[in-house]
């Protein structure tokens, strides 16, 4: 699909989706008695049943900006794109907490939207095995409804990057990328999870015809897209490129496929020796990857950047790359790129 480009954009990229602050908390394997569902599952709960669990931790949880489009988004900003968010936060101190965090990192605050009840909380309750079990209250972020997006959203923004689980709300998802491909944005979309996959594959497919530029799957997220197929990654990444798509398939330790047109990479992992937590790896994969793309430069050498971005997340609690750290990750990012 041709896309108009915004004259003079002001940003580089605006993420779209849900500002979910996260709550971070190591327990022991018996604490999980307290709570409802499987070790390791995610659960959506409300208000009071976040406030039981909340209450049986030892001491107060540590914080972590969150939210799929929302991770993409701040490490974008911190690799050097101007970006700004698109998302719906609270009324109390955790959203507070989360703007301010954003715009610390040089995310344009200016954007999101404002609800009347309790910011998006996502409990993180990590017992000894570094698995996590989660509990999601969705809280504002779940109020965000399509008669509050507009074109105007977009202004000045060259590219949209949409989380997956927006799609759960098909009026706002088909809302959000009209908006979107009318200020002239292009767009990506992030699949998210195979549940998004199952429950809208028809949507989707009907979504690509229509003009989505880039697509970011994992490997259950690919599978799902095309189930009678075998779990060939790269004949997957092509089949998806075949729609008209830039596809980006994420294969974990593995690495990654790229395709677009006629082209296919293949795109090496970035070995790590001591896994703390994958919680945002993809996230910031895509982060890396749309920094090169926006920038121009080849695909094995955005691929290349995805992959130290997303390896370097895998080393630390939480989705969120130290601020300490990035000293040293900077400049190894831009050297991937194109020689001047």
């Amino acid at each position: 699909m041709a896309h108009l480009p915004p004259s003079s954009p002001t940003f580089d990229l605006i993420g779209v989706g849900s500002p979910i602050m996260d709550l971070l908390a190591r327990v022991p394997d018996e604490f999980l008695r307290n709570v409802a569902g499987e070790k390791g599952g995610m659960v959506l709960v409300d208000h009071d049943e976040m406030q039981r669990v909340l209450g049986l931790l030892d001491g107060d949880p540590a914080y972590s900006t969150g939210g799929s489009a929302a991770n993409a988004t701040y490490n974008a900003a911190r690799l050097g794109l101007r970006t700004t968010f698109l998302g719906k936060l609270g009324n109390d101190d955790l959203a507070r907490i989360y703007r301010h965090s954003f715009e610390s990192a040089g995310v344009d605050g200016r954007r999101f939207k404002l609800g009347s009840v309790a910011n998006a909380r996502c409990l993180a309750l990590v017992t000894p095995d570094a698995q996590r079990t989660m509990r999601t209250h969705l809280g504002a972020a779940m109020t965000l409804a399509p008669e509050e997006i507009s074109a105007a959203d977009f202004h000045g923004c060259r590219h949209a990057h949409i989380e997956g689980y927006l799609v759960f709300n098909r009026a706002l998802a088909e809302t959000v990328l009209a908006s979107a491909r009318s200020a002239g944005c292009t767009t990506s979309l992030d699949l998210s999870s195979f549940e998004v996959v199952n429950a809208s594959r028809d949507w989707l497919f009907a979504q690509f015809k229509k003009g989505i530029d880039v697509v970011f799957a994992n490997e259950d997220e690919i599978r799902a897209l095309f189930p009678h197929r075998k779990a060939d990654y790269a004949a997957l990444a092509r089949e998806l490129a075949d729609l008209g798509v830039l596809a980006a398939v994420k294969v974990g330790k593995d690495g990654a496929w790229i395709a677009h047109e006629s082209q296919l990479h293949r795109i090496g992992p970035v070995a790590v020796a001591d896994v703390i937590d994958t919680n945002g790896a993809g996230d910031a994969w895509a982060a890396g990857f749309l920094y090169g793309h926006l920038r121009g430069w080849p695909l094995p050498a955005a691929g290349n950047l995805a992959s130290l971005i997303g390896a370097e997340t895998v080393m630390h609690m939480g989705p969120i790359i130290p601020d300490t750290h990035w000293q040293v990750l900077h400049p190894r990012a831009m050297a991937l790129g194109p020689k001047k």
